[in-house]
């Protein structure tokens, strides 16, 4: 009986060490914050300012198209345009972790048009050119009103 009792305490007590310790792992996780700090927002701030200057040329590009100078608008696109996937995709991996699939996903789109386009200028298509400049121009801004305002 006395061996029974000392068997039972320590199978209690190993279950009460895994009972605390499985119980905390939950609160070890560090949450998420719900609002964005004031680095974060600064962030923000500078990939929208480098979007912007970036789309502020994109009348250049509209004007390579509508001059069907195909070798120039693939070089712009891969030029100029050229880190725009690159501060999109970051962009999207500061914003908050709920805010972020609908971001990637928007700004996939805008690559997939500026593709697009290229892909166009290859084969010489004024018309599916054209149409995807002014997608991506909505698809751009559509991408830039999903982000918070300072």
């Amino acid at each position: 009986m006395v061996k029974f009792r000392s068997v039972i305490i320590v199978v209690l007590a190993l279950a009460v060490v895994l009972w605390l310790n499985l119980g905390s792992v939950a609160e070890a996780k560090p949450k998420s914050p719900q609002t964005y700090t004031v680095e974060q927002i600064a962030q923000i701030q500078d990939y929208v300012s480098q979007i912007n200057a970036t789309r502020d040329r994109f009348p250049e590009l509209a004007k390579l198209i509508q001059e069907r100078d195909w070798t120039y608008v693939r070089n712009f696109i891969h030029g100029p345009l050229g880190d725009l996937r690159a501060t999109m995709s970051n962009l999207s991996r500061s914003l908050l972790p709920e805010a972020q699939p609908v971001a990637r996903k928007a700004a996939k789109v805008v690559f997939d048009n500026l593709v697009a386009i290229d892909q166009a200028a290859m084969k010489g298509s004024y018309d599916i050119a054209i149409r995807n400049y002014a997608e991506t121009l909505r698809d751009l801004d559509t991408f830039l009103k999903l982000l918070p305002n300072a």
